[in-house]
């Protein structure tokens, strides 16, 4: 089963996953977390695994795909590489997860996953991280704004100065303004310190506005 996920397109070995989810109920016998729920939330749908129904592991896959590979893509710079890691942050999380105990949203604890094996394989590579240095920062990361970009080409600017950052960086800035991610997940995730996270936040935050005010005043020269 798992030689046919790596034989095909990554949404389409997404497709083979879920349906790996589907016919491996006897894969772990796990123990039920007991977590307050609302339901049908990512909890809801935990638990209906850990219970045996691991068809619905497919559902949780459909909802973080896309974010579990933008990290993947953006700290492995190679689509193939990306997209090998994500379908591997999903089978290792689906595989541990009767270690998941609810204490953190499940978003949070899958993108650990996914950040832990990127960094991992980074460091296959040797390749070295540089560190922030002391500056002073409010308490919390500014948030940014976006009024001066018009609405209908916002998504189209704001995509492409992220593509500008760093790995770390861009990482941050998704998890953070885009996944509503606190500080607090993000040091969980990252394991990054509380420090370095609001440092790399608020230098991604003042070059992702550099470059959103390039790009405009580009496009305005070539109107002009």
């Amino acid at each position: 089963m798992f030689s046919a996920l790596f034989d095909a397109p990554f949404f389409s070995r997404l497709q083979h996953l879920k349906k790996y989810f589907s016919i491996c109920n006897h894969f772990h016998k796990l123990a039920s977390i007991s977590v307050t729920m609302e339901v049908k939330d990512d909890i809801w749908y935990v638990n209906k695994v850990l219970n045996g129904d691991t068809h619905s592991f497919s559902y949780l896959v459909d909802k973080y795909k896309d974010v579990v590979f933008s990290i993947a893509m953006k700290v492995l710079r190679n689509r193939e590489d990306a997209e090998e890691l994500a379908q591997e942050s999903f089978i290792k999380a689906f595989k541990s997860l009767h270690t998941f105990k609810g204490n953190a949203r499940f978003s949070t604890w899958l993108y650990r996953i996914t950040y832990n094996n990127c960094i991992s394989e980074i460091r296959k590579r040797k390749m070295k991280f540089v560190s922030a240095d002391d500056v002073q920062l409010p308490d919390e990361p500014e948030e940014m704004n976006f009024d001066g970009i018009p609405a209908e080409n916002r998504a189209k600017y704001v995509k492409a100065a992220l593509e500008k950052l760093p790995q770390d960086e861009y990482t941050l800035i998704l998890l953070y303004y885009f996944e509503d991610k606190s500080v607090e997940e993000i040091v969980v995730i990252t394991r990054m310190t509380e420090s370095n996270v609001k440092v790399k936040l608020f230098r991604a935050r003042k070059k992702l506005q550099a470059y959103l005010n390039e790009m405009l005043k580009e496009e305005l020269y070539t109107i002009l």
